[in-house]
């Protein structure tokens, strides 16, 4: 009933991001300050601010694990540095305070386990890698620098739009499995990660540096036939043996510990970029956009309305609500509902993995191994709140948490609460409509 759909859907999906990210324009700037060599050396480089924003003349210190000086570097006006070592081990990056314009501050990191002494952050130093520390600067208070209210507003909405799009992408997958198995799979948010971990392995520099567009397909490709396998060997056969969904759920939670672990071994515990290139800059008012955010929202754009005409027009969409609506009389329609499970894990895997590059360029500026823990609840918030199960939900949920995260800070919340007030917002709804923005009350008795 639906083999005619699966090899043109599956080709849309994943031959969209590519067609759209030829026409955008391709990356620029100088090489890198410093390239790593297998066994022989290694960089620790990055930028002071951000790559819109950088801050020339600051000092930043490289220091041993003893705590010992080894070298200091004054940015210029790009706002980077790069230190080349020849021995691995721990190193700490420290960024002079007084040397940052007036009213700006180093941003504290959102993993504690980064911080070392002197507010200094702990990188792990590998010989043939590079490693790039997060030295991020903020205002001291949000008026500083004469910044107004309402720039910091406009900034937010932005901001939220494209991280919104982001979790959208990601969490379409989370809420068709959701659907179609009624498996909450708390290991989604690791094939996010995914993403971002195989683009660095085939974009950077030290490992295979393809070109960044052609990482893009390769990683969507990758990750979509995990998707794929991960069902064929793991999800179809506990379907078969009939383990229950909370037993299902625990399984998650392990692949995701077991991934998490996976990720730190092969990337260590410090943020790695995708590519060291620059982007072209665009200014509209006081926002200034990269060429890649708005290749990642295009892109977000293209696969959210691609898998939404999927859903309503095509034979396979109607298979697919068919499986979520009634999984019993779908079968008994003569639909195969473990072929329609095993695409929507597929096709989940693809975006996940689509949305951890784009959202490694974009949005935090380099992949963590455990990026994925700490997008994971917003991921479950933004499903939760448009309705568990719908996809266009998803979408409507991901906006939402997006903007109130990213303008939480602009309305006075404390930047490390952002993601608290999301979910705080989520329990208020919850309690009003338990079904969430588009769900479908459920009858009880």
């Amino acid at each position: 009933m639906v083999s005619g759909g699966l090899a043109g859907v599956l080709a849309a999906l994943l031959l969209a991001p590519l067609a759209l990210v030829m026409l955008a324009a391709s990356p620029s700037g100088a090489a890198p300050l410093c390239l790593a060599q297998a066994d022989k050396t290694a960089c620790v480089t990055g930028t002071v601010g951000s790559r819109t924003n950088p801050v020339e003349d600051a000092d930043v210190q490289l220091l041993d694990e003893n705590g010992e000086e080894v070298e200091v570097q004054t940015t210029e006006a790009d706002g980077k540095f790069a230190f080349q070592v020849t021995e691995p081990g721990t190193y700490f990056i420290k960024l002079d305070n007084d040397t940052l314009p007036e009213g700006m501050e180093q941003l504290p990191p959102t993993n504690a386990s980064q911080l070392g002494p002197e507010d200094s952050l702990k990188v792990e130093v590998r010989l043939g890698r590079t490693v790039v520390p997060d030295l991020e600067v903020r205002s001291v208070d949000y008026e500083a620098g004469g910044e107004s209210k309402s720039d910091q507003l406009l900034r937010g909405v932005f901001n939220g739009l494209k991280l919104g799009l982001l979790l959208a992408l990601a969490s379409l997958g989370l809420s068709l499995i959701y659907g179609t198995t009624g498996l909450s799979n708390f290991a989604h948010a690791e094939l996010v990660t995914l993403g971002g971990v195989v683009a660095f392995f085939l974009v950077s520099t030290e490992h295979y540096g393809l070109n960044l567009w052609l990482g893009i397909f390769l990683t969507t490709l990758i990750c979509a036939g995990l998707g794929f396998v991960q069902d064929l060997v793991l999800w179809k056969p506990l379907r078969r043996r009939g383990l229950g969904l909370t037993q299902m759920m625990i399984v998650t939670i392990g692949l995701s510990l077991a991934l998490q672990y996976a990720f730190q071994y092969s990337i260590g515990g410090s943020q790695v970029k995708v590519t060291l290139k620059s982007f072209s800059t665009d200014n509209i008012g006081p926002v200034a956009v990269t060429s890649i955010s708005w290749a990642a929202m295009g892109i977000a754009v293209v696969m959210i309305a691609a898998v939404g005409f999927v859903l309503l027009r095509t034979r396979l969409g109607q298979a697919t609500r068919a499986v979520s609506d009634n999984p019993a009389l779908a079968l008994a329609s003569g639909i195969d509902v473990d072929r329609i499970i095993r695409i929507v894990w597929t096709v989940a895997g693809g975006l996940a993995g689509l949305a951890g590059v784009l959202y490694a360029l974009s949005v935090s500026n380099g992949i963590r191994w455990d990026t994925g823990m700490q997008i994971l609840l917003l991921l479950f918030a933004a499903v939760t709140l448009g309705g568990l199960g719908t996809a266009f939900g998803a979408l409507i949920g991901s906006l939402i948490i997006g903007l109130v995260v990213e303008l939480s800070g602009p309305l006075g919340a404390p930047g490390d609460l952002k993601y608290a007030v999301a979910l705080g917002i989520l329990i208020i709804l919850l309690l009003f409509r338990p079904q969430g923005l588009l769900g479908r009350a459920g009858r009880v008795g």
